[in-house]
């Protein structure tokens, strides 16, 4: 099995500022902006928030609102209307899939969704961050691939229930892709009782990407599980040892800045499935 380190959601340069973390540890991954979608933030709720008045307060933008969302990776079901048959789904294009498909992605690999976050607080109706709160990497959700299509070569009869999804709209790229969750969560062949696809459901400390006192959101405080053994076996685009050092029972990685999609082949790392069972 594959682990895919996928990095998703607002950041500073796709939707300009990090995803709320709310007081009680509750979180929601903001979808970037896309002029192509036919969904708008103003169109998505998640407990009870309208996400459109959410983008607005975080942003500052009073029309942040009637922007339109990549709603993409699509992992929670009532956050948006569903047709029948609808299952969680991530869509990929362009250089990022390319990257996939070298890297020989498939049915059974595993993503695991990370994304840029920060603390917020409710000041009157309006929700703000927390001013002396820093932002920080975090995993947020996951997809075990069931199923994976080239958008170009289905029928207008085929998935139905996915053509509200933004890769059917203005995408063009021979490459778009969409993968499909499978039905249920299997870690080396065995079901862990959960669905294919989900988000966990608060932000906690085995969750955080980023080191505590990093300087750098890009400075993560990773299981030693995860330190190559060579440069050919390393985590997709951090090959380059250097950016490795062994703290005890942990490792330090200077993570890339560039890239969405990090793979990692869990045959050569079995620990790395141990902890995914542990994280899951």
């Amino acid at each position: 099995m594959k682990l895919i380190l996928s990095r998703k959601g607002f950041d500073s340069s796709a939707g300009g500022c990090p995803s709320p973390v709310f007081p009680d540890r509750s979180f929601y991954t903001l979808p970037i902006p896309d002029p192509r979608s036919r969904i708008a933030y103003r169109d998505l709720h998640y407990q009870g928030l309208n996400v459109g008045s959410l983008v607005a307060s975080l942003t500052g933008n009073r029309r942040g609102g009637t922007r339109k969302a990549h709603l993409d990776p699509d992992l929670i079901a009532d956050v948006y209307p569903r047709d029948d048959g609808w299952r969680p789904c991530l869509g990929q294009a362009g250089a990022a899939q390319g990257h996939l498909r070298k890297q020989r992605v498939g049915v059974g690999d595993l993503f695991l969704f990370f994304g840029l976050f920060r603390d917020v607080e409710k000041r009157g109706r309006a929700w703000r961050f927390v001013q002396q709160a820093r932002p920080f990497h975090a995993l947020w959700g996951w997809l075990q691939v069931g199923e994976v299509h080239r958008i170009d070569d289905l029928s207008e009869e085929d998935l139905p229930w996915a053509r509200y999804h933004p890769h059917f709209h203005g995408h063009e790229d021979g490459s778009n892709t969409l993968y499909v969750a499978s039905e249920q969560l299997r870690l080396d062949g065995q079901p862990l009782g959960l669905p294919g696809a989900g988000v966990f459901a608060s932000m906690q400390d085995h969750l955080r990407l980023t080191s505590a006192d990093a300087a750098s959101t890009t400075q993560w405080r990773l299981p030693a599980c995860f330190f190559p053994e060579s440069a050919e076996t390393a985590m997709s685009f951090h090959s380059n040892l250097a950016r490795w050092s062994l703290d005890g029972d942990h490792c330090l990685l200077r993570s890339a800045s560039r890239g969405q999609e990090f793979v990692l082949d869990t045959i050569t790392y079995p620990g790395v499935v141990s902890w995914l069972r542990g994280i899951l």
